[in-house]
């Protein structure tokens, strides 16, 4: 991981080439400080703490909160992620420095005028006023809720305390999906009223409420938080993973995995929840067999390793699997169990005009271009043996978060303990004001027999 994406003077690159974009703000990348901070938590690595010095010096400092949208530019989940990260630099280092930063970033989100508007403004907008689209997404929430969590622990200060258990309650109102205990990601508020877009269960988003609510119960003793903790996790692993028990990252390259991994590890090791130890080790075996040449991973960790440019978006939840399982059981042998080697590849034309793909075979894996249109609108949703897929993100293949297209990428994979005679069709995304409408082309698909 530092190999690869770290630029050797605090900042990450953001996808794996020399040439790409170091930064060191918002959530690809703080993602890998996360994933820092997670292997000196499991090995005390006498490696981390340089690096996070480095990192500390050249995180955001965040001014005074926005008054006035106009001279709002600011994201608000932004500071969010920014918060979390220079509060784990601050675990690190001890340094006041670090600290600052992190309360600024809260501050700059939670004392704002510009966030916290229109119908429900219990919940952010996540650009000021709602920007164009009117978008408020769990991503600032569920990261201001964490943030402010990491900061009364640091502290004791009961203001971030308070902050966390009324997010947490408003997150709960707008964001969790009506029949299942899983929270979708957006909700767009008009002015007049605050609509969920149905299904779209984020992985960093998930992790986030899961950890919420291991932290409030231990803040608070309250029992509830905690069952909602475990409910969560339970259905995250039952719902949205492929037949063979691997999570199915359905996103381009827009979501992290390693707060729900960091999630996990907590559930595992502090809480003693055996099936939060089998998900660890599971994907972590998976995935581990599905690593590009250069060693870093794809978001499918059941499908085969990446030929195309991976990103830190793609790439973090694989490193911080590999920590926190090599962490929960260090005397484990890994073997092959994710062996594309046999696989052959159909070039084939397909977009949403298309029919079904049909096969024999035991794994697909659907290749395309990541930002075919760059770089955001345009998605489709996936059905798998006439069941559409859970998380109804499906393949949203026009967003490229480092704003590259990425030719020769998976899109989508999946995987089933045996070979059989399967169905892949596609509908239209539904259209909405961050998706965008429907977009489908694949340049052709793998198939292990």
């Amino acid at each position: 991981m530092v190999r690869v994406f770290y630029t050797g003077d605090g900042k990450w690159r953001e996808c794996a080439a020399a040439d790409c974009h170091a930064s060191n703000q918002d959530w690809g990348v703080d993602s890998m400080t996360y994933t820092l901070w997670l292997d000196l938590k499991t090995t005390n690595d006498p490696k981390v703490p340089p690096l996070m010095g480095a990192l500390e010096k050249t995180a955001p400092s965040y001014p005074a909160p926005c008054a006035e949208g106009v001279a709002c530019s600011s994201w608000s989940d932004v500071p969010e992620w920014d918060s979390i990260a220079a509060s784990r630099e601050y675990e690190i280092t001890h340094d006041p420095i670090a600290l600052q930063k992190a309360r600024a970033a809260f501050d700059f989100v939670e004392h704002a005028q510009v966030f916290a508007r229109g119908a429900c403004p219990a919940i952010n907008y996540q650009l000021a006023d709602g920007g164009t689209n009117q978008l408020k997404t769990l991503e600032t929430d569920a990261n201001g809720v964490k943030a402010a969590l990491l900061l009364y622990e640091a502290t004791h200060e009961q203001r971030y305390l308070t902050a966390a258990s009324t997010r947490y309650a408003s997150i709960r109102k707008y964001f969790l999906d009506p029949k299942v205990p899983l929270y979708s990601v957006y909700v767009f508020d008009d002015g007049k009223t605050c609509e969920q877009t149905p299904h779209r269960f984020f992985a960093s988003v998930n992790g986030d409420m899961i950890w919420n609510g291991l932290h409030l119960y231990r803040a608070t003793h309250n029992a509830a938080y905690l069952q909602e903790s475990f409910a969560t996790a339970r259905v995250f692993d039952e719902h949205l993973s492929d037949p063979r028990g691997i999570f199915a990252d359905l996103q381009a390259e827009n979501d992290i995995v390693e707060p729900l991994v960091e999630a996990f590890y907590e559930l595992a090791t502090e809480r003693h929840f055996k099936p939060a130890q089998q998900w660890l080790l599971r994907n972590a075996e998976a995935a581990w067999s599905a690593r590009a040449h250069d060693g870093t991973f794809g978001r499918f960790f059941d499908g085969p390793a990446p030929t195309a440019l991976t990103s830190v978006w793609q790439s973090n939840g694989g490193f911080a699997l590999e920590v926190a399982a090599a962490a929960v059981s260090p005397n484990t042998t890994v073997s092959n169990t994710n062996d594309w080697s046999g696989a052959h590849f159909i070039t084939s034309d397909i977009t949403l005009n298309s029919e079904p793909i049909t096969f024999d075979g035991s794994a697909i894996a659907l290749i395309g271009t990541i930002g075919d249109n760059c770089c955001e609108p345009g998605h489709a949703r996936v059905v798998v043996d006439d069941v559409e897929t859970f998380d109804q993100t499906g393949i949203w293949q026009n967003k490229s978060s480092n704003g590259r297209h990425t030719p020769n990428s998976i899109l989508f994979a999946w995987h089933w303990p045996k070979a059989g005679h399967h169905t892949i069709s596609f509908m239209p995304g539904a259209a909405n004001a961050k998706e965008g409408g429907a977009y489908l082309h694949l340049t052709g698909y793998s198939v292990l027999p």
